[in-house]
């Protein structure tokens, strides 16, 4: 049995062909493209599979936004996205959508010990449901829903929920961006945009002048790598203490998504930014703002907090529904 499956988000689309054995997906195709060179998810799918749907049953598509019904607007593209269309047009027979963090929901256990690195191991006895975060072009999250004997994964929205600052850096930062973007989301903080403002904001907390090296890359597009590997070689101390504070910020929120869903399963970090910039996230100050909150922290500490290395979790979580529903 062969399922197509998509990883969908505001920079790039990952499609992949899956040969199902049972439970077990395996990979026999695969090819990124770039989301913004395209008008919509129709013509990459015409690209990779061509009218044929090169005889899978079932696809589905994890997508960077909300999933209410068959059809829906990618939050950083301007796309539709529209299942029935992607059905006939595909030859596929049947077309599913998910919100991007609910497909990496389904992915989560498909990952080996080598695919995340771990940031508090919990409680060896961990158990219940699960929370999954994700900072990149935007910030995902979700939940993993446990009944006592299964897993089910599910979507929200909470990366649109307003940004909540617990010290005075934070309330100075939420003012500068608040100038900029009227409305804040932690959206506006923990994404690749986000980053970006960060480092603007510290250097007019330190007083500076952007620097050539950022207005260049600023300039040609995405400054964000260049922010990153200016902090990892330690060419410049505001690059430094803007991942220091991203990291403090991510995992705040990380701690405020574990508590409203109860993840005592654990939590599972995402998304393209966080292996980029692992050290950051493992000298402690991830895990300094996800345990800070007062009379929860012992709470937290049990939790589990892994960074998934693999970025392909998505695209496998698509593959496992799409073979979930093939098989119904």
């Amino acid at each position: 049995m062969r399922v197509l499956a998509g990883d969908i988000g505001g920079t790039k689309t990952r499609l992949g062909l899956f040969e199902v054995d049972g439970g077990f997906c395996r990979a026999v195709e695969e090819h990124s493209f770039s989301s913004r060179e395209y008008p919509g998810l129709g013509e990459i799918v015409a690209d990779f599979v061509g009218s044929d749907g090169s005889g899978c049953l079932a696809a589905c598509f994890g997508i960077a936004g909300p999933v209410t019904g068959r059809r829906m607007h990618p939050t950083n593209l301007p796309w539709v996205v529209d299942a029935d269309e992607l059905e006939g047009r595909s030859g596929i027979p049947t077309v599913v959508l998910l919100n991007d963090l609910e497909a990496t929901g389904w992915g989560v256990s498909t990952l080996e010990e080598s695919h995340v690195v771990t940031l508090n191991p919990g409680r060896p006895d961990a158990a219940g449901n699960g929370a999954v975060i994700a900072a990149g072009t935007g910030l995902g999250e979700g939940g993993i829903y446990w009944n006592g004997s299964d897993a089910r994964p599910f979507a929200c929205e909470g990366g649109h929920a307003s940004f909540s600052p617990t010290d005075e850096v934070g309330d100075r930062l939420l003012l500068f961006l608040r100038r900029v973007h009227g409305h804040v989301s932690w959206e506006r903080v923990l994404s690749g945009p986000g980053l970006a403002d960060i480092y603007r904001f510290m250097l007019a907390e330190a007083g500076r002048v952007e620097p050539d090296w950022f207005t260049e890359a600023d300039r040609v597009g995405d400054p964000v790598p260049a922010v990153s590997e200016a902090a990892l070689e330690g060419r410049c101390d505001i690059s430094i203490r803007t991942l220091e504070l991203f990291a403090r910020l991510y995992g705040e929120e990380a701690g405020n998504l574990a508590l409203k869903i109860m993840a005592t399963g654990g939590v599972w970090v995402g998304g393209g930014i966080a292996p980029k910039i692992l050290r950051f996230l493992e000298n402690g100050a991830f895990m300094e703002g996800f345990l800070a909150k007062g009379r929860m922290r012992p709470l937290l500490e049990t939790m589990p907090v892994r960074i998934i290395l693999d970025d392909r979790a998505a695209l496998f979580g698509a593959a496992r529904y799409a073979a979930t529903i093939a098989s119904s």
